[in-house]
């Protein structure tokens, strides 16, 4: 994942648009402390539909949204029980993406890090699924402009980005080659609930 459309830090807050193609109601909340820089900006997006057609040869599964719009999706293995999924079912799937930016510490070592987890319900139990992705990296400040208030970082590929910065922030307490701690983390959820 390359940070490009995180615009946070000693940055102003933009919403971040969710990275999937899921469409429902969407919940944003941007936590930022004044004079302190850095943010934390959350997405929630969640979806409910209910299943009107299974195929259950092929694992398929037909969907009409609130909004009477039709979906069909395939079944991996890593969806258990699939069996106890009936016509009328209602499903939920919610994504929900956090994003922080923070200053690092002095003398703060930045392990650059990914990972995801997946958790399955047991055998017997409903049919769901939820999986987490963490990533986090550093950025360092190589430019600041304090006129256009505005803050140059240079990422990890070597790329950099201009960002504007909050207001409330003093871009004199910032210098040039501070670092920025960058970490964002996915959940991806879905269950089924029976009417």
């Amino acid at each position: 994942m390359k940070p490009s459309h995180l615009c946070i830090l000693p940055i102003a807050i933009m919403a971040v648009s969710s990275c999937t193609s899921i469409t429902g109601e969407t919940e944003t909340v941007v936590i930022t402390e004044a004079g302190v820089p850095g943010a934390e900006v959350t997405d929630t997006t969640t979806f409910k539909a209910t299943v009107t057609g299974i195929d259950a040869t092929k694992r398929k599964v037909t969907l009409v949204s609130k909004e009477g719009k039709k979906l069909n999706f395939t079944a991996g293995p890593e969806v258990r029980n699939f069996n106890q999924i009936e016509i009328g079912d209602q499903l939920t799937v919610s994504l929900t993406e956090t994003f922080s930016i923070r200053m690092a510490k002095p003398g703060e070592v930045i392990d650059d890090e990914a990972f995801g987890t997946v958790d399955l319900p047991p055998l017997g139990s409903k049919p769901g699924l939820k999986m987490t992705d963490t990533f986090q990296s550093s950025a360092t400040i190589t430019a600041i402009d304090t006129k256009r208030r505005k803050v140059t970082l240079q990422f990890v590929d070597g790329s950099t980005k201009k960002y504007p910065v909050r207001d409330d922030l003093n871009l004199a307490e910032r210098k040039i080659g501070e670092k920025v701690v960058i970490r964002s983390n996915e959940v991806y959820e879905i269950n089924l609930e029976k009417p």
